[in-house]
């Protein structure tokens, strides 16, 4: 959604339209009787106030004839009388249906709306949510979205309610004293157009306060997590944190002063005139009931009419502009679920088996909304079961090269053959499910350590217990589960967990969690980072057992890690600039035999 300002009323209306038309859909879809419901409720409590003001009529009536005939019967006012007490009942189960029904509506409404952002959210790929952008779209659509939804149709049917009561009220007051419309009119028009220019504007700052609000939550983050708190601590950012914090809270502060004082004003002028043209309108009726014209029973009910229709009559504008004002935070939802991957899956070409050759042709990378390439030109041939190196210093392009071969990305420009077909052209599925691999980043799962393992081929291996102890025994982290107060069975984390490990035990499990997977190409970005001398010592005698029969693509800065590969490939700037076995490159004496001679120098410093 645009700003007001700039979109023309039509368009605005149209959006708004769609967003109505849609959440009304969606509910339908949900549980359609329970949509009827709240509708026939909602329509039976707007007669209400009518049926009630008509008995007290009815009732004022036969009371005054009975009192002029100097009766005492009690007879003309029993129908009156029974008429009054059914529509008090039926009040009274009206609201407590319509407590129920709104809370069943809004329960499932919830449901709904977050299985479906999280739904379309996993449709979406890594560039997705490397986009500042993106961001601040997810952020909108999550921001209580199932609860502006349910607001919208809480507002729709007290907007129904209300005008009901309003037009139920208003045929009443038209037959006693029709100069009471256009009075009403004059008044409600500009102030529903006030309340409208009142929800656009509230709507556009919250628009444009998206990333700020990103921001607000960055630094309650940093104040409250774990992961963070220490160093904050140490460097006492505290105080320039919450300094920052304060400043967006002050600024939302204003601003949103200034929207209630414009409320508040209009609302009061409203308020007021409506009220002095109304009580000017009932004291004409009162002259003309003193002269006959009309009854007492005419003087109450419009009495007590006009009032109700001056409060119904601003409710139905207040819904009306909460329920537009819900439509447009509606269109953030649509918005998040107009978003497309930007990877295609449309592939069908895959082989009945993957054998892992690997061939990269002329790829160049850049991301999005960036003009310097990461990746120039790379091409490359990874034979089946091969293991290649990619070493290089930060920045060289070495964990975007590995994110392209396992398709997280495609490349801006050439192409990726895995077993000699494009890998746009292969099912992403049917590829994932050939690929594993231990990230720089890796995830520490708040799961048993089996889960945590069983996550590489989850679809397999949660109900195999004996398969996985068997895999973490051959990747060589059985001695750390004994350790666990239950072993496998240990709830790993630190929010729900029963125990925390270390970085380096996590990236253990991590690599166990790889190799778990029957997959023909294993991809290693920075697999021992975490590791200590003896941990990768241990991995490294295990590495060409477990690696036994994939194609092995593995980064590492580390080159006692480097030199048990096949190939190693030099990356610098985003170029290959070397090419060849660990001995081939030494002999060369270029980029790989100085960093690798850095490297022996810096651990010979340090054991001496």
């Amino acid at each position: 959604m645009t700003d007001s300002a700039q979109t023309p009323v039509k368009t605005q209306l149209r959006e708004l339209a769609a967003s109505g038309r849609w959440s009304i859909a969606l509910a339908w879809s949900i549980n359609a009787q329970l949509v009827v419901g709240v509708a026939v409720n909602a329509i039976i409590g707007g007669l209400l106030p009518a049926g009630l003001a008509l008995t007290a009529r009815g009732l004022i009536n036969a009371a005054t004839t009975a009192v002029a005939a100097e009766t005492s019967e009690l007879t003309p006012l029993l129908p009156w009388l029974a008429l009054g007490l059914l529509v008090t009942l039926l009040g009274a189960l009206t609201r407590q249906t319509e407590g129920f029904l709104e809370r069943r509506l809004r329960d499932e409404l919830t449901f709904r709306v977050t299985s479906d952002i999280l739904e379309h959210a996993a449709t979406l790929d890594l560039a997705c949510f490397e986009d500042p952008r993106f961001q601040d779209t997810l952020q909108r659509a999550r921001q209580g979205t199932a609860d502006n939804i349910f607001r919208f149709f809480s507002d729709l049917l007290r907007a129904t309610n209300m005008t009901l009561q309003t037009l139920s009220l208003m045929g009443i007051l038209i037959v006693i004293e029709p100069i009471v419309i256009p009075i009403l009119l004059g008044f409600a028009v500009p102030y529903l157009l006030f309340q409208w220019r009142l929800a656009r504007r509230h709507y556009n700052l919250e628009y444009s306060r998206t990333a700020k609000r990103r921001w607000t939550g960055y630094f309650l983050s940093k104040l409250t997590t774990r992961a963070a708190v220490g160093e904050v601590k140490l460097l006492r950012l505290a105080p320039l944190l919450l300094r920052h914090f304060r400043e967006l809270m002050s600024e939302f502060l204003t601003q949103d002063r200034a929207i209630h004082k414009r409320s508040f004003w209009g609302g009061t002028a409203f308020g007021v005139v409506a009220t002095l043209a109304l009580y000017a309108t009932f004291a004409h009726v009162a002259v003309r009931a003193l002269a006959g014209e009309l009854t007492l029973g005419d003087l109450a009910i419009f009495g007590g009419a006009t009032t109700g229709l001056r409060n119904a009559l601003d409710s139905v504008i207040l819904s009306i502009r909460s329920a537009l004002q819900q439509t447009l935070f509606i269109s953030n939802l649509l918005e998040f679920l107009r978003v497309e991957p930007r990877i295609r899956d449309g592939g069908s070409a895959a082989p009945a088996a993957f054998r892992g050759e690997i061939e990269l042709e002329n790829v160049c990378f850049a991301y999005a909304g960036t003009e310097t390439p990461v990746l120039k030109n790379v091409s490359l041939n990874i034979q089946p079961g091969e293991t290649l190196a990619v070493v290089g210093e930060n920045g060289a392009g070495k964990s975007t090269l590995v994110k392209l071969l396992a398709r997280l990305y495609d490349p801006t420009q050439g192409r990726i053959l895995i077993d000699g077909i494009d890998s746009r052209e292969l099912p992403l599925a049917a590829l994932h499910r050939q690929i594993a691999f231990v990230f720089q980043g890796f995830s520490r799962y708040e799961a048993t350590a089996a889960e945590n393992i069983a996550y590489g081929d989850w679809e397999r291996l949660l109900e195999r217990p004996e398969e996985v102890a068997a895999i973490a025994e051959r990747a060589g982290i059985s001695a750390l589960l004994r350790e666990l107060p239950r072993g496998l069975d240990t709830l790993l984390g630190r929010s729900f967990g029963e125990r925390d490990l270390s970085g380096g035990q996590w990236q253990q499990i991590a690599i166990a969690r790889a190799f778990a997977r029957r997959a023909a190409i294993l991809i290693l970005d920075e697999p021992t980072s975490n590791l200590d001398a003896r941990s990768e010592y241990n991995l490294f005698m295990r590495f060409r057992e477990l690696a036994e029969g994939r194609t092995t693509i593995l980064i590492s800065h580390r080159f006692s890690t480097v030199a048990m590969a096949d190939r190693i490939a030099v990356l610098d700037a985003g170029e290959i600039v070397e090419y060849g076995t660990h001995r081939e490159l030494l002999e060369k004496n270029g980029s790989y035999a100085a960093l690798y001679r850095l490297q022996q120098r810096q651990l010979g410093e340090s054991h001496s």
